[in-house]
């Protein structure tokens, strides 16, 4: 990191000095190079690019998509620690509603994530790596309770919340901070942001 960004970081919240850190974290760049290939091919051609990159809508559909899997889990956690609910398969209905909308979610994802800048795609493969731990616990958390193990798998679900807290901050941060996402050429991004910008 130069010497002026350290200087300007001084005195910074903890998690801005490690978060932006984690964007000059050259160590990320072999990470980076090794899923590009794979990201290429699940966005596609032109015409599922153009699905994914939500052109339809005018910007990026990842960060609303988010809100189903984080929604559905979040309520299954809630059932689960409810005093007096017996909300054991209902919670159950809602974790394994959140995996399957977890998958058009990460493509979205990874189509923003091609987009991207360099640090934004460094920020990028440690949120899909925080999302991926995230989907297996829920994904163990989903078996637990379908063998009938309620308390196991509300466990695990809290556990795949507390990680998709991480993954779901660095999203925000690529969103936010980072400017990241495709929008129409309309809708032109205040400054020098980080956006990919479409037709």
């Amino acid at each position: 990191m130069p010497h002026g960004t350290r200087g300007a970081l001084q005195g910074r919240p903890v998690l801005v000095r490690a978060t932006a850190a984690l964007e000059r974290l050259t160590a990320l760049d072999g990470a980076v190079d090794a899923v590009r290939p794979l990201a290429a091919r699940l966005v596609g051609g032109p015409a599922r690019r153009w699905v994914l990159h939500g052109r339809g809508f005018g910007h990026a559909v990842h960060p609303f998509l988010t809100d189903v899997p984080l929604g559905a889990w979040m309520s299954a956690s809630i059932l689960d620690l409810t005093p007096g609910v017996r909300g054991g398969r209902a919670a159950q209905t809602l974790v394994g509603t959140g995996l399957l909308a977890a998958v058009p979610t990460v493509l979205t994802g990874w189509a923003e994530w091609s987009a991207a800048d360099r640090e934004t795609q460094r920020v990028g493969v440690v949120h899909a790596g925080a999302n991926t731990v995230s989907v297996v616990l829920y994904g163990a958390s989903w078996l637990a309770r379908r063998r009938g193990s309620h308390a196991a798998g509300s466990l695990l679900a809290l556990a795949g919340g507390a990680v998709s807290g991480v993954g779901g901050y660095l999203g925000g941060h690529m969103a936010i901070a980072r400017n990241a996402g495709t929008r129409d050429r309309a809708f032109a991004p205040p400054g020098n942001g980080t956006a990919h910008r479409d037709g």
